[in-house]
């Protein structure tokens, strides 16, 4: 993993973590949380989720 790859997920683990936006734009020095939202933040708890749910309809008995 480069460091560009570390960042993004840095923005997103902190994101699903339930960290405001402000908090962690400033925290990678963003200006403000525009750059972070759409450029940095990738949703992991959504795709977690759904895979998840996606797995308890293949195996319903488990």
């Amino acid at each position: 993993m480069n460091a560009h790859e570390m960042r993004h997920s840095f923005v997103s683990l902190l994101s699903d973590s339930d960290i405001p936006l402000e908090n962690i734009s400033r925290l990678v020095g963003h200006r403000n949380t525009s750059m972070t939202e759409t450029v940095y933040r990738k949703q992991f708890r959504q795709v977690l989720l759904e895979g998840a749910e996606a797995m308890d309809q293949l195996f319903p008995d488990l």
